[in-house]
């Protein structure tokens, strides 16, 4: 723990630890983009974890929430969906000048997109199951050869760059990438746009990811930028009117041609689910292997587990989804007036839900910050749970089993080349640049 974060709780107040206010530094530190590329956000949660797992942040510009740092908080409000919504207000935390402008253009909606994580039931349950058979684990077996196929040709190109690249942007970006793409039915040819506006849309607050003509604006303005989802609806719009024409087989013409009660999908729903199957159906994967890769580089010891015995190759892709955590936080709304975990919670309340730090709660992690790739059991949060558990969680496993199952065999070993980095965000972050030398037979 820092002297700055030590000092804050020794300059508490008896009326701050009564009313359970979070320290305004670590507040502050949950909603700093920086925060999370950094690690500092992982001294926040252990602070919290420790002294206030459910407490208040209050910081200026911002509407107060509550903090869920403990895994099983996470877990009991992902079961109580009727007690806490998605829906009701952002399900990603937003400042109150954000929220005012998206609901002036929205009609009153929190919401600029209406995709699975804006709804809750009755709505929520029918969208979903338009899809849920695509991402079902016998459905994903006959996808093997495909991804496997895929696999060697990213671990192929691996081993011709001759020893060193940079992991994130020459290999784990582009294999789940491919596999999303192939699956939805968007060409190859536009998957580096594809690329570019997920990387545009979740690292809207990084200075290196977000749209170079944002670059002077503010983060919180650079959040509300419509140019990113303008450009995702304008391609697919006409990618949904080539699949109603002529249907294939592929997630795309699936959503294009769906209906709800009879009716078809609106215009912004359809364009809503293309998106999050587009985006979240890689950059999470992408961030989790690249995740597995660090950490392999800094512990030799456990790539001499992997080669020694590749049954543990399952453990590995657990393991490194639990350590990247790559969806770092969740609000939801409270319902009715309740006490939870001891506070009193009123209706229309916010909190967040921080799934990297129930992913390191001490009271479930044996070790929890060390890597480890025979970790059992491994009960992580990263898929979140309940009726909004991570819809492509089979696919994402499958897909970074299979790479390790064709890179481990060829690994001899490797290491950093270089400092990597990390993403500056709040809601979804991972590795953006990781540079390895390296030996492959």
């Amino acid at each position: 723990m820092t002297r700055r974060h030590r000092g804050a709780l020794q300059t508490m107040s008896v009326a701050e630890a009564v009313d359970h206010r979070i320290p305004e530094d670590l507040a502050t530190s949950l909603v700093t983009p920086s925060a999370y590329a950094n690690g500092e956000i992982h001294e926040t949660y252990k602070w919290l974890r420790a002294n206030e797992p459910f407490g208040v942040a209050e910081i200026e510009g911002v509407d107060p929430f509550w903090v869920a740092t403990r895994h099983a908080d996470i877990l009991e409000i992902s079961r109580q969906n009727a007690l806490f919504h998605n829906g009701d207000r952002s399900p990603t935390l937003t400042s109150q000048e954000v929220d005012r402008k998206v609901r002036e253009m929205m009609g009153g909606s929190p919401h600029l997109l209406r995709t699975l994580i804006h709804m809750d039931a009755p709505d929520h349950p029918k969208y979903r199951v338009l899809t849920q058979a695509w991402f079902l684990p016998q459905n994903l077996r006959s996808l093997e050869d495909r991804i496997r196929t895929i696999a060697r040709a990213s671990v192929d190109k691996m081993a011709a760059t001759g020893g060193r690249c940079d992991f994130v942007n020459e290999v784990a970006l582009h294999f789940p990438l491919h596999v999303i793409m192939t699956i939805l039915g968007v060409p190859e040819a536009d998957e580096p746009r594809m690329l570019k506006l997920t990387q545009e849309l979740f690292g809207a607050a990084d200075p290196e990811l977000t749209r170079q003509d944002d670059l002077n604006k503010p983060p919180e303005e650079r959040e509300f930028d419509m140019g990113v989802i303008t450009d995702f609806f304008m391609y697919f719009r006409a990618l949904s009117e080539r699949k109603r024409a002529e249907p294939t087989d592929d997630l795309a013409s699936l959503i294009a041609n769906a209906q709800v009660d009879g009716q078809p999908l609106s215009d912004l729903e359809a364009m809503s689910y293309y998106i999050i199957v587009a985006t979240a159906g890689h950059d999470t994967t992408s961030s989790s292997t690249a995740t597995a890769m660090w950490e392999l580089a800094k512990n030799p010891g456990e790539l001499a587990k992997l080669r020694a015995d590749p049954s543990l190759i399952p453990g590995l892709v657990d393991e490194s989804i639990r350590w990247a955590t790559p969806v770092k936080t969740f609000m939801r709304t409270v319902t009715e007036d309740m006490e939870f975990a001891g506070r009193d919670l009123k209706k229309n309340d916010w909190l967040m839900l921080c799934y990297a730090s129930g992913n390191r709660d001490e009271a479930v992690f044996e070790d929890p910050y060390a890597f480890r790739v025979d970790r059992k059991p491994n009960k992580h949060l990263a898929f979140g749970y309940g009726a909004h558990l991570c819809l492509g969680q089979h696919l994402a496993k499958m897909e970074m089993r299979i790479l390790w199952e064709e890179l481990i065999p060829r690994l001899t070993s490797v290491e950093l080349a270089g400092e990597p980095a990390m993403s500056e965000a709040v809601f979804v972050n991972g590795p953006k640049r990781l540079p390895i030398k390296f030996e492959m037979t």
